[in-house]
Formats: structure tokens, C-alpha cells, sequence
């Protein structure tokens, strides 16, 4: 009877809005992370950000991701050459007291 109520379109469109939803919070998510890593960012600017994303978020990580996103991805290489070398060191240090 529920199924009879509900056509297959509407049901598309559910799982449509839900995905995008799903995808939004990733962003912002993304984003939260972003201006907590970023290093040029005081401590007031990164709380004005983080409000500014949680009271208005669609327009807040538009405006960030036109201002700042050009670096996003920068920060995100930056850190993992950071977690590479720091890995590489860790297997050296353990590979060396092994002999």
C-alpha cells in the first residue's frame, strides 16, 4: 500500500536531495578542516570563518571556496608531503634500530 502511494520518481528525487545533502556536509566538512590547517589564518579570522559557515553555510562555503579555495588543494598536498616524510622517517628509525 506505502509503495502505491509513492511513485518511482519521487523516490529518485529522495535519493537525489539526500545524496546531495550527503555531499554538502562532506564540503563543509572539508572546509572546516581546511581553515582549521590553514596557518596564515589568526585565531580570529578562522572563529569568524567557522561561525560564518555554520550560521549561513551555503552562502559562508561559497564565499570561502571562491576567497580561499584556490589554496585548499595546496594545504591538502603540503600535509601529506608532511605525513610522508614523517612515515618515511618513522620506518628509517625503525629499520635502523632492528640492526
Amino acid at each position: 500500500m506505502f509503495a502505491a502511494g509513492y511513485p518511482l520518481f519521487d523516490i529518485f528525487i529522495s535519493t537525489l536531495y539526500f545524496a546531495m545533502f550527503i555531499f554538502w556536509m562532506i564540503l563543509v566538512f572539508h572546509i572546516i578542516v581546511d581553515i582549521f590547517r590553514s596557518h596564515d589564518l589568526s585565531g580570529t579570522m578562522k572563529a569568524f570563518w567557522v561561525l560564518f559557515i555554520l550560521i549561513l553555510p551555503l552562502i559562508g562555503g561559497l564565499i570561502y571556496l571562491i576567497t580561499r579555495g584556490g589554496a585548499m588543494h595546496e594545504r591538502d598536498v603540503r600535509q601529506l608531503e608532511l605525513q610522508q616524510k614523517a612515515f618515511e622517517d618513522y620506518i628509517r628509525k625503525v629499520a635502523n634500530s632492528k640492526e
